[in-house]
């Protein structure tokens, strides 16, 4: 007879810190071309990635909005910036009692990220609006830096147990 322990999953408790920097290296898009679609596949990578770590950090309450703020970030660089290579970095930063969850996605090339109001036909052009609703939602704050190399979002971290 063969027996076979499994172990139970245990989350890592919340921590300051990192809980992601990921780099993936793409093409440069020429034109109005879409992206490769190894591309495209990279950043569906990264989500579940970070999707899966967010879990496994115990920030169940913020996954859903996180996983859409980081699709919308890495979208935008892979579409617009022409870049090489984007990096996906979440942190976790505490003050007092208060932790705050942030997103950044750098591209390394500068420009100014600001949300634009889409047609109503049109099929893209809706993402920055997205993430400065989800920032507002979550009492956040948004921005770029690094002259707009770098895109980021800060949400504030509901406290243990609430949801």
């Amino acid at each position: 007879m063969t027996t076979t322990a499994v172990r139970a999953f245990r989350a890592f408790p919340r921590r300051c810190g990192d809980v992601l920097n990921e780099t993936v290296r793409v093409a440069p898009r020429r034109g109005n071309e879409p992206p490769r679609t190894e591309d495209a596949v990279r950043i569906g990578i990264m989500r579940r990635i970070a999707a899966d770590r967010l879990r496994s950090c115990g920030f169940e309450a913020l996954c859903e909005d996180v996983m859409l703020i980081v699709t919308e970030l890495l979208t935008n660089a892979l579409l617009h910036s022409g870049t090489t290579q984007i990096t996906l970095t979440i942190t976790v930063e505490k003050v007092e009692e208060d932790e705050t969850l942030c997103i950044a996605v750098s591209d390394g090339m500068p420009g100014v990220a600001a949300p634009k109001q889409a047609d109503a036909d049109a099929e893209s052009g809706r993402g920055l609006l997205l993430v400065k609703h989800l920032m507002e939602a979550n009492g956040g704050s948004w921005g770029t830096s690094d002259a707009g190399a770098t895109t980021w979002c800060c949400l504030n971290v509901p406290a243990m147990g609430a949801s």
